[in-house]
């Protein structure tokens, strides 16, 4: 992931209803969920509202939406969180694994990844 594509995700999701967003998605999982059902489960939010901040999250690359009859259904683009969390964790460890240990081991069940961080050449937290 290039730093430009890094800030781009981040400033999506550096916004509370964004983040809530994404944080509904990813817990909807590949089904995804209708902007209708998004706007119901956020709290004081109106349909135009979170029409915009979609927008937002899906010209960043973090959601994609769908048509099914009237509805989108929006669902979260894994991958591009998925790089997201990994640009940060590249050079956060130093060689030092303990630094990362419990996001590393976070990040290895959500995904069922190895609790590795393959393809860094800071972090020496892999058995060679």
């Amino acid at each position: 992931m290039q730093e430009k594509q890094a800030l781009d995700g981040f400033a999506a999701i550096a916004q509370e209803t964004r983040l809530r967003i994404i944080r509904l998605l990813v817990t909807a999982g590949a089904d995804g969920m209708a902007a209708g059902a998004i706007t119901e489960a956020i709290a004081g939010a109106s349909a135009p509202r979170i029409s915009f901040h979609l927008s937002h999250l899906e010209n960043a690359g973090l959601v994609v939406g769908r048509r099914e009859g009237r509805s989108i259904i929006y669902s979260a683009v894994f991958t591009a969180l998925s790089d997201l969390v990994a640009f940060l964790m590249r050079d956060c460890c130093e060689g030092h694994c303990e630094v990362c240990d419990r996001a590393i081991a976070l990040f290895a069940r959500c995904t069922g990844r190895p609790q590795t961080m393959s393809g860094s050449p800071r972090i020496a937290c892999e058995e060679p």
